[in-house]
């Protein structure tokens, strides 16, 4: 494996804008699948990140 490195930035030179590249992409992408399950990730799954 290799290093990981870390690139810390200023307060300035963080982005103000970003791109949502799946909005041009020709067709949606794929679902989000569990890691466990191997199942599509439902509000159920997510619910522990956003209490």
């Amino acid at each position: 494996m290799s290093d990981t490195v870390k690139h810390v930035l200023d307060e300035t030179r963080l982005p103000e804008a970003w791109y949502n590249l799946a909005a041009d992409l020709p067709e949606p992408p794929p679902p989000v699948l569990h890691p466990g399950t191997g199942q599509p990730v439902g509000p159920d799954d997510l619910a522990p990140l956003f209490p």
